[in-house]
């Protein structure tokens, strides 16, 4: 059966400590879901299942968050729900793990998202050994990145996600220049793009929060200031705040069905799942991921790079991004983030996989092309990507 994605709503994105940390995750999914109701005017009973993507899943987002927001929702206690964690690619997991549902008859209707309060990911304390113990504890950070390691893994596996993009830029040859340039580029198309209204449709503000739009945006940013900014994972590094996605807390749904969904709603789908891929790459080389997952996405959409005509391409870092294109030379970097990248607009891990694909599925429209891909890496070396087609 075939798959559509039929309408998509996310929050803004807010940053770390910001507008939206007072917003529990579970409270983030449920707004979503209340507004994806609101928009295309259904009785929840009708969905056949939630699937949602949470990266963190040690704090408020514990006890299968779905589940949790679709009952902070009002929604029947009937409808199933379950939560997938694939990291940084937890929400586009959930978008395809939805897509096979409705593709194998499965399911008619589902609604796949996800959410993350990076903000609000709590400390952890592992516990002891045994009982009364004499030592200091130490408490970890959950909100990114490698912790309580297996001292089996490899060293080289387990530093910094920033350590790791530092390597990918030497390994590259990609500069400072090139990553405050392209750093610049995200701010100054996500500005744009809202400056026009492209993304009024898509983004429904959290009620009792004065956040209209995503936070982390900085429409006045330029290469220049970008530059003055200090290395954050190496004295003489080329990685900073500026070229880098931020800590963000956010949440997105996107409603996705078979032909049936459009009889009884009478709203045309925005596009058709056409490819998925997956791919593992060693976990220090974590950036260039989406490159083989891009391309088996593409072999089973039956269609190679010529054919595409908008990409978007998840910004975890500038030189992460840039890697991944110097592995695409068919492709035209132009046509990438059109409306700009998570550098701009914030990347809430769990919830990024599904922006990109709901926002993908817009820029196809408005351009007019029929062929799009989304991707993005993910953290311990894998990747995912999905080809969507405009009929």
């Amino acid at each position: 059966m075939t798959v559509f994605v039929y309408d998509g709503v996310r929050t803004p994105f807010g940053r770390y400590g910001g507008a939206l940390s007072g917003i529990r995750p579970d409270d983030l999914a449920a707004h979503t879901l209340r507004m994806l109701v609101r928009r295309m005017d259904f009785d929840p009973g009708r969905v056949d299942e939630v699937v949602w993507g949470a990266a963190n899943q040690a704090g408020e987002d514990n006890r299968n968050a779905a589940r949790m927001a679709l009952l902070l929702a009002d929604w029947p206690t009937s409808v199933p729900a379950t939560t997938v964690n694939r990291l940084c690619g937890s929400g586009m997991d959930a978008v395809m793990t939805a897509s096979r549902l409705v593709e194998t008859g499965d399911a008619q209707l589902v609604i796949a998202g996800g959410a993350e309060s990076m903000t609000r990911a709590p400390w952890v304390l592992p516990k002891p050994a045994k009982g009364f113990p004499a030592d200091d504890a130490a408490l970890h950070s959950t909100t990114l990145g490698w912790r309580l390691v297996n001292p089996a893994m490899p060293q080289r596996w387990t530093v910094s996600l920033g350590e790791c993009t530092e390597a990918l830029a030497e390994r590259y040859g990609i500069d400072r220049d090139r990553q405050d340039e392209f750093a610049a580029r995200s701010h100054r198309l996500a500005a744009a793009a809202w400056d026009s209204g492209f993304y009024d449709d898509h983004v429904a503000a959290v009620p009792g929060v004065p956040l209209v739009r995503d936070e982390p945006l900085r429409p006045d940013t330029t290469p220049e200031r970008l530059a003055a900014l200090r290395p954050s994972f190496r004295p003489d590094g080329t990685v900073t705040a500026g070229n880098a996605s931020p800590l963000t807390d956010g949440a997105c749904a996107l409603l996705l069905g078979g032909e049936q969904v459009a009889t009884w709603s009478g709203q045309k789908p925005l596009a058709r799942i056409a490819g998925r891929g997956a791919a593992g790459v060693d976990p220090d080389a974590f950036g260039i991921g989406p490159v083989r997952a891009a391309e088996i996405a593409l072999a089973r959409a039956g269609i190679g790079w010529g054919d595409i005509g908008v990409v978007e391409l998840n910004e975890a870092f500038a030189a992460q991004a840039l890697a991944c294109l110097a592995h695409w030379p068919e492709l035209d970097p132009e046509l990438v983030n059109v409306h700009g990248g998570a550098i701009a607009l914030g990347h809430p891990l769990g919830a990024s996989g599904a922006r990109i694909i709901g926002q993908l599925a817009s820029a196809m429209r408005q351009r007019g092309v029929r062929w799009g891909l989304a991707a993005l890496c993910i953290g311990v070396g894998q990747g995912l990507a999905v080809v969507l087609e405009v009929a």
